[in-house]
């Protein structure tokens, strides 16, 4: 019998639960249709790998993982 492995979107759950936000938002970032999610999840990841870019931008890091945060609650729960 051949078990069947997690959709990605699932693992994305099991790290929200987990209070994994990083690899969450590494995860879904990577997907190619998150509508209207796209840019905000894209900034949070930008947030996490390299937040001095965002600083530059004039774009605070820990508000862009926030707003990541609450855009994969809407996205994935």
């Amino acid at each position: 019998m051949q078990q069947q492995l997690p959709s990605k979107a699932s693992i994305v759950r099991d790290h929200m639960d987990a209070g994994r936000w990083a690899e969450a938002i590494r995860l879904a970032a990577a997907f190619p249709r998150l509508d209207k999610h796209r840019n905000i999840i894209l900034d949070a990841r930008t947030a996490y790998t390299n937040p001095r870019w965002l600083v530059q931008l004039g774009i605070d890091p820990e508000a862009a993982k926030q707003a990541g945060h609450a855009a994969l609650r809407e996205r994935f729960a």
